[in-house]
């Protein structure tokens, strides 16, 4: 585990303690891991604390995997020194991973040429413009080739529960995934949830307040009129924020939200489909099913089929 200065010391932590987790599991030692610095100098991390490594990454012996952390993309980084530690390594056998922001570092190293990636949300408009030669994504995690990408944070625990699925098994990594109390590990296609203030900015207040209504009022969805009230504008005028900043009418703004929180309802639990249609604001089966259809082009029925199927990382 290579660390940069302010790697986020959560998404470390989660990253240690599901492998440590894994051994306890396993009641063997399937994981071992060192931590590295550049340099072989202690690293500050995110929350301040100095975080004392085993070894400079120049040192360290061939490694099956390299995770690499970093928590922001504004660090001094020594990207030849980077790069030069990386290819010591044997580039063929080794999974190579950038966590949070260090897929930054890995595409300043050109490593991610052509290759799809991501990175935490906050930094995406930045890497997309910094990087062209990169496809990026805002998925969860991407597993491109030899070289994948997570977005950081809570999505980390997912990321790493996924490559030990493809390395043990399914089912034990479902196990340990109980042992954290999750109750599934959402698959990398599955999207960060960017806040639309962030998407649009700060500057339409009202649109922000509609879009918040909106997801405080799924299983009875309020109307256009009714939400252009309460956040005090006219019909015209929210119609107009929508077309311009989201590229939509309200209602079908509003329609996406509710199938959004259908399927994800239909992935992470076990209610049926007539509870999920209740729940998102459908009156009846047969429409939901249908409009699910029309927007995912499956059915709920088929949604929920597809949950136990092993989800693949590409």
């Amino acid at each position: 585990m290579l660390l940069l200065p302010h790697t986020s010391m959560a998404d470390f932590a989660m990253a240690c303690e599901v492998l440590a987790r894994a051994n306890q599991l396993a009641e063997r030692k399937i994981y071992e891991f060192l931590t590295l610095s550049l340099d072989g100098t202690p690293v500050a991390l995110s929350n301040g604390l100095q975080y004392a490594v085993d070894l400079p990454l120049g040192y360290s012996p061939r490694l099956d995997g390299l995770l690499i952390f970093a928590g922001d993309i504004s660090s001094d980084i020594n990207i030849d020194e980077l790069s030069r530690g990386i290819h010591a390594q044997n580039m063929e056998k080794m999974q190579l991973a950038g966590i949070g922001c260090a897929s930054y570092w890995l595409a300043r190293a050109g490593m991610l040429n052509q290759h799809r990636a991501t990175i935490h949300w906050q930094d995406i408009n930045q890497f997309t413009e910094d990087f062209p030669d990169v496809v990026v994504s805002s998925n969860l995690y991407e597993a491109d080739s030899t070289v994948m990408t997570c977005a950081g944070g809570v999505a980390t625990m997912d990321f790493v529960l996924s490559l030990i699925a493809a390395q043990q098994s399914h089912e034990f990594a479902s196990r340990l995934s109980e042992v954290f109390i999750m109750e599934r590990t959402r698959p990398g296609n599955e999207r960060q949830r960017i806040p639309l203030a962030t998407r649009i900015g700060g500057s339409q207040p009202k649109l922000t307040e509609a879009v918040s209504l909106m997801e405080a009022n799924i299983e009875e969805p309020l109307s256009t009129d009714d939400i252009a009230y309460y956040v005090g504008v006219s019909r015209r005028q929210l119609e107009r924020l929508f077309k311009q900043y989201l590229s939509t009418v309200p209602s079908k703004y509003y329609l996406e939200l509710r199938l959004n929180r259908a399927r994800q309802l239909l992935q992470q639990t076990s209610k049926s489909i007539v509870q999920i249609s209740l729940a998102c604001g459908f009156s009846s089966g047969p429409h939901f099913s249908s409009t699910y259809r029309n927007h995912f082009g499956i059915t709920p029925r088929e949604e929920r089929a597809q949950r136990t199927q092993p989800q693949s990382q590409g």
